[in-house]
């Protein structure tokens, strides 16, 4: 897809440091949605930038408060939304607006920040760039109340890695672990804080992606009493997996879920390096959804050779692969129905999805649940029962077979 890319550096007035967070007022904003939309009808300067983000047009700067950043999709030629980035003068973002071809605006939302820097809300605003009452609030605090499960020396069994859940939400309260000192076990190694809050920024940070929420609320649904350690994975330094996985280690947690891969093995070799030197703890690691056979093209951390690892991908009803799902005779250890499967969201709400990142947490649970009837078990017995409740196929996407219903107790 080929679209325009703009850098516009646009006139506005000086901030005030009551609006240090917001860094624009809303009539600026008004101003640079006028002053860009005027920009992009001006096509005799810009019908030759026609290339993915580069090269760009420089406008003059004026007063130095910030500028802009507008892509035109789908093409500069047959556009039909500018997507306009405002940042401030440091190079934060700071406002997205999405304008149709009248520039009439879409959608808007804006950013504050923290004294750091960090994110701490996202906000929407109306047409007029006035803040609504639809907000995000990033790394919420939250008192967490102990439970029995809790007093449990066993738990965690379990330990979610990924990007963080909603740990406000009131249907997860029973599963989530907590620590004598009432607050939740596990890290956001992401943001290096302690409150692992649902959010992957990577791709848009004005909306940001949710994934860690829905994969909790398949493990929580079926892991019985066994209660589950929280960790936002570290993204933009991934060997920091080290360190998280030691965190891990000191923990009571045997069973580790990772729904998440990349394709490229030097995203994972610090985790490689971390995972062989912790025996004691099993890895249940989804296949991915890129429909390959990831002995042939792999996927990472999925094709690692790793002796305490269960690679886990989706099935139907009937043991039939998914459609979009990765399989593989020597790095897919099992497959597990996961292809329309009930999820809570970030936002609490409930729908239906499926995939590889839903077909691990059944597997992760199950042993959750294994582990807490026969306590003493070790790695290799919890893989030599996982083989033992799978059933043979003829079909080459798999080393063991798959397991029909993950929620039977059979075998304990």
């Amino acid at each position: 897809m080929r679209y325009l890319y703009l850098l516009l550096v646009l006139a506005t007035h000086s901030m005030t440091p009551a609006l240090a967070a917001s860094a624009f007022l809303p009539t600026e904003l008004v101003s640079i949605k006028e002053a860009t939309c005027k920009r992009i009808a001006a096509a005799d300067t810009t019908t030759d930038i026609t290339t993915k983000r580069d090269p760009r047009i420089d406008f003059p700067a004026a007063k130095g408060k910030g500028h802009i950043d507008v892509v035109l999709r789908p093409s500069f030629q047959e556009w039909r939304v500018a997507i306009v980035t405002v940042s401030d003068n440091v190079g934060l973002p700071v406002v997205e607006m999405r304008l149709a071809r009248d520039c009439k605006v879409l959608r808007s939302r804006q950013i504050t920040r923290r004294p750091d820097g960090k994110v701490s809300k996202i906000t929407d605003l109306d047409t007029n760039f006035l803040p609504t009452d639809k907000v995000e609030i990033q790394d919420p605090v939250h008192h967490f109340t102990a439970k029995a499960a809790d007093r449990n020396p066993a738990n965690p069994r379990i330990a979610l890695v990924d990007t963080g859940i909603n740990y406000t939400l009131p249907a997860f309260q029973n599963y989530i672990a907590l620590g004598s000192d009432g607050h939740l076990i596990g890290y956001d190694f992401w943001d290096d804080d302690k409150w692992p809050d649902d959010s992957d920024p990577r791709g848009n940070i004005f909306f940001p992606m949710h994934h860690g929420s829905t994969v909790f609320s398949v493990l929580s649904r079926e892991s019985g009493d066994s209660t589950i350690s929280i960790y936002r994975f570290p993204a933009e330094q991934m060997c920091r997996f080290s360190t998280l996985l030691t965190h891990i280690a000191k923990t009571p947690v045997r069973v580790v879920n990772l729904s998440m891969g990349s394709d490229e093995y030097e995203d994972w070799q610090c985790f490689e390096t971390a995972a062989s030197n912790l025996p004691g703890l099993l890895f249940i690691v989804s296949a991915g959804n890129n429909g390959r056979d990831i002995d042939v093209d792999p996927v990472y951390p999925a094709s690692l050779a790793l002796q305490n690892m269960i690679v886990v991908s989706s099935a139907d009803a009937f043991g039939r692969l998914g459609q979009r799902s990765n399989f593989g005779k020597q790095h897919v250890d099992l497959l597990v129905p996961a292809e329309e499967i009930e999820v809570i969201d970030h936002r609490g709400a409930r729908a239906r999805t499926g995939g590889t990142s839903y077909a691990a947490p059944r597997i992760s649970a199950l042993l959750g649940r294994y582990l807490a009837k026969n306590p003493a078990a070790s790695i290799d017995d919890l893989i030599a029962f996982l083989r033992s409740r799978a059933i043979p196929s003829s079909r080459q996407q798999s080393k063991y077979g798959w397991i029909p219903d993950p929620t039977d107790d059979f075998g304990f």
